[in-house]
């Protein structure tokens, strides 16, 4: 019977409360060893299973955390039934990962969306409780699946408990879930808990045992009544849990050297008594040993299982042993495990070996490779860099490091990556395995946010190979014109597709001549020569190539080349399909960037709520992916669009985060986008001083890094801040020399932006001239914000030119396209400049849609289109569950109340 702890029953009661009525919740209860973590689990499964709940349990133990999701399979074994409800992207994840089925998991989110997709299905059932204990001793990608799962389960009928100990780090405390510390027993429930026990102490002993222990429970039952309180100075603890490992050791030293040795073998054996048994026979002592160890009350011997009266014991009885005895047992272990277990052999092997040996280190590579197959990275690199360590060859050890990095990369572990890349250098390496490492640490910088490092690296192995493999050369010299773009060094960029153009009449690859097409052509735009004929004729190519399009190493620059041209076309229709592609993989470390991509692509049209949904979901993928590059592309694009629409403190606050990321990792491209919304956000509310300000800052910081592409000049922006301050002089100035630059480039967006400039600088007499240039230039292109900020100012000049009545139907168009897209402060001076032609304007009501969440919106969008709630869920890696929550309130806040009504309410967004 659980003794007192009655804060933290109600706290749990609540949560297994609400996920009986459909609201999930999760909770890791942390705390030190001894502490009561496991018998609050125990009470909190006694409870669910009363209220008819479903419980699922599973325990961390030290011995598998080499295991392949062994903690994963251990948990979901009993719903494994239900693997062929799942969308076939999911099942075949999991089903890989679990070794149930052939192939590759993928993703190591790719497990992640599988076991939240069975979890939900299962929960359709029954209300179900998971309740993980020692969850800091799971296998890291059982934990990473689990903690991707349970921050998502929030709308189902399932309740997560988990139990960690606060001192072991681990992915369960860092995953940002709720979290529950427990302390100690307060002096009525310790005397509760003795009194139970049996344990007869006096009065004044008691209560320094209680002082002493600060009421852990497993010390106040578990320390010996000769243990010396009196030697302690007053108020000195004793140091649990060490001292309670020492009374657990202390017992061990009492058996006879048999059991002493049985107890060590059983273990390293992690409890199996089926691989406990032989081992013990090779060491020449015998299973039955362990009874001496259950009569002392340090392990249970039942059902064909070792369990130890707590981890502290294992941890102890381990840590008396001797480095030699230990590695005896392993090699027991090792000889008598399995032969098809080889990850387990692999592990003993390892651990009973001392110096190089290529035997064990190729059964270690072995066993890694296996790892690797079912998207268990994190145990893939700790196997491959084992294997290294144990290598006697110096090449083959330097490829084995650059294979553990390539595999803690995909885990999530940048810096591990990066250390062992580190290790590899001082190795011998030929060539093709330099190139690799070097592809490895480009990318892994550029995408945390060291994008300085990975132009170098990236430019400078290209450069080296480009004698030998040009296809090899454009690849990663491509990869550098991205990283030096991001970095704010757009003559880098422009160096590097200078090389490319170079190359491309020796590539032989056809999608080599594409990428590398591609980035000679953002190398171009970027520095202001040219580019777009390039991307037209790459661009035209893949809207054709289904190969290209499903490629996920040519996403980027799917996605890229339609932003730089901006322009109405047929090569925007690639994105979508890219996108797909990556949500079918479940590749959330690639979609970060591609969302930042997708979503200003978005921002750019009339779509503006679709484009704040994408860097919502973006923001909270980058985060959770530790992608500090694309959370600040994605934190810039997000505030340059809350500044158009005039929410001014999250503009704010979303710009400075990003300004601090541009610092700290040196992210150029990205700090010119949050100081333009800074600028924006003072123009849109008329504070036209603070606007300039603001862009002087950004024409300084473009110039610093030779940014020269004009569409991203503030140059028109600053005329319009000039006119309004009466400055027409230095207006005039600066509208010629974007003309200028506008011609040359010869796309209709700066073509259109340099003609509203004009009309804003002209006589009377040529506005109608310039002003209809810059109209029919905007027709060319999707940007609806760009084109009502033209038709406000054409028709703020034609009032002041005295023209009132033809000034109307312009103004009305400015602000017919504000109010769409939610642009507040520029429809508000539209509404003014109406006022001022001596009509009534009023802003449109605000409707339902107005009041859609970005992931309402997202999800709407979704299943609007005609997908299911379950591929719905599968492609926004929700619960269907969540879907149907998100559904629940759009069709509120719509007053609709089917899928069609809700198609026919989306049909009023763009």
């Amino acid at each position: 019977m659980l003794v007192g702890r009655e804060r933290e029953r109600q706290v749990i009661r609540a949560l297994t409360a609400a996920a009986r009525v459909g609201e999930g919740g999760t909770l890791v209860v942390v705390g030190e060893a001894g502490i009561g973590k496991t018998a609050l689990l125990r009470d909190a499964t006694a409870e669910a299973a009363t209220h008819g709940m479903r419980t699922l349990q599973a325990q961390g133990v030290e011995a598998e955390r080499e295991v392949p999701f062994g903690g994963l399979l251990q948990l979901l074994r009993p719903v494994l039934d239900h693997l062929d409800a799942l969308p076939a992207p999911q099942a075949e994840a999991l089903g890989a990962a679990l070794a149930l089925r052939p192939g590759s998991a993928g993703e190591r989110f790719a497990v992640g969306a599988g076991v939240l997709g069975l979890l939900s299905r299962v929960a359709e059932d029954e209300p179900l409780a998971l309740v993980v204990d020692d969850a800091h001793l799971l296998d890291p990608p059982t934990a990473q699946a689990l903690t991707f799962a349970a921050r998502r389960l929030t709308a189902d009928p399932v309740v997560v408990l988990l139990s960690a100990r606060d001192e072991h780090p681990s992915t369960v405390l860092t995953a940002g879930l709720p979290t529950l510390s427990l302390t100690g027993l307060g002096p009525e429930d310790a005397d509760a808990l003795l009194a139970d026990a049996g344990r007869r102490t006096s009065a004044g002993t008691r209560s320094r045992l209680l002082a002493s222990t600060g009421g852990n429970p497993l010390a106040l039952l578990e320390l010996p009544d000769d243990v010396a309180l009196d030697a302690l100075p007053d108020g000195a603890p004793i140091p649990v849990p060490a001292s309670i490992a020492r009374s657990f050791a202390a017992r061990a030293d009492a058996l006879s050297p048999a059991a002493r040795t049985a107890l060590l073998v059983a273990s390293a054996a992690g409890g199996d008594l089926a691989a406990a048994v032989p081992a013990c026979l090779r060491l020449g002592v015998a299973a039955s040993d362990l009874d001496e160890a259950a009569a002392a009350g340090l392990v249970t011997v039942d059902a064909g299982r070792v369990a130890f009266r707590h981890d502290l014991v294992r941890s102890a009885v381990w840590a008396e042993a001797s480095p030699a005895d230990r590695r005896e047992v392993h090699r027991a272990l090792a000889a008598v495990v399995a032969p098809d277990d080889v990850v387990r052999r692999a592990w003993h092997l390892g651990e009973a070996t001392t110096t190089p040996d290529e035997d064990v280190a190729a059964v270690l590579d072995e066993a890694a490779a296996r790892a690797r197959s079912r998207s268990a990275h994190a145990v893939a690199a700790a196997g491959f860099e084992r294997a290294a360590r144990l290598t006697p060859d110096g090449a083959r050890r330097a490829g084995r490091l650059v294979t553990a990095a390539e595999s803690a990369w995909r885990a999530g572990q940048p810096d591990v990556a990066l250390d062992l890349l580190a290790a590899a250098t001082s190795l011998p390496r030929p060539p093709d395995l330099r190139l690799r490492a070097a592809a490895l640490e480009g990318a892994v910088t550029a995408r945390t946010g060291s994008v300085e490092r990975a132009r170098d690296v990236l430019v400078s192995a290209g450069t080296a190979v480009a004698d030998l493999d040009a296809d090899t050369a454009v690849t990663l010299l491509a990869d550098g014109v991205l990283a030096a773009q991001t970095a704010g060094d757009m003559a880098g960029a422009a160096r590097a597709a200078a090389r490319i153009e170079g190359l491309l009449p020796r590539v032989r690859a056809d999608r080599v001549r594409w990428v590398g097409t591609m980035a000679v052509g953002v190398g171009e735009i970027l520095t202001d020569r040219g580019g777009p004929a390039r991307m037209h004729e790459a661009l035209a190519l893949a809207a054709q190539d289904t190969g290209l399009l499903a490629d996920p190493r040519l996403a980027p620059w799917l996605v890229t080349g339609p932003l730089y041209l901006r322009e109405s076309g047929m090569a925007r229709a690639v994105i979508p399909t890219v996108v797909a592609h990556l949500r079918r993989r479940a590749d959330i470390g690639g979609l970060p960037s591609l969302l930042f991509y997708v979503a200003r692509d978005l921002a750019t049209t009339d779509r503006w709520t679709d484009a704040l949904a994408a860097y919502t979901e973006g923001i909270g993928l980058a985060r959770e992916a530790g992608q500090a590059t694309d959370l600040a592309g994605c934190l810039a694009g997000l505030a340059w669009l809350e500044a158009r629409r005039g929410d001014a403190d999250a503009c704010r606050e979303h710009a400075q985060e990003t300004l601090a990321l541009a610092d700290r990792h040196h992210l150029g491209f990205f700090e010119t986008w949050a100081t333009a919304a800074l600028g924006d956000l003072a123009l849109g509310a008329g504070r036209a001083q603070e606007a300039l300000d603001a862009y002087d800052r950004l024409s300084a910081l473009l110039a610093d890094l030779r940014f020269d592409d004009v569409d991203v000049s503030p140059v028109p922006e600053q005329v319009e801040a000039l006119v309004r301050l009466d400055r027409g002089a230095d207006a005039v100035a600066l509208t010629a020399d974007l003309t200028h630059r506008a011609t040359a480039k010869g796309q209709p967006w700066s073509l259109a932006r340099a003609a509203r400039s004009r009309g804003l600088t002209c006589d009377d007499a040529d506005l109608d001239e310039h002003f209809g240039v810059a109209l029919a230039e905007h027709a060319r292109t999707p940007d609806t914000f760009e084109t009502a900020r033209t038709h406000l100012a054409y028709g703020s000049r034609l009032r002041r030119a005295r023209r009132r009545a033809d000034a109307r139907p312009h103004l009305r168009a400015a602000l017919d396209t504000f109010d769409a897209l939610g642009a507040a402060p520029w429809a508000e001076q539209a509404v003014a400049e109406l006022r001022a032609t001596g009509v009534t304007a009023h802003r449109r009501d605000v409707t339902g849609l107005d009041h859609l969440t970005p992931q309402e919106l997202q999800v709407a969008r979704t299943l609007a289109a005609g997908r299911t709630t379950r591929e719905a869920a599968a492609a926004l890696f929700l619960s269907p569950k969540t879907i149907e929550y998100h559904l629940r309130n759009v069709y509120v806040k719509l007053g609709v109340r089917s899928r069609s009504e809700l198609a026919g309410a989306l049909a009023d967004l763009p």
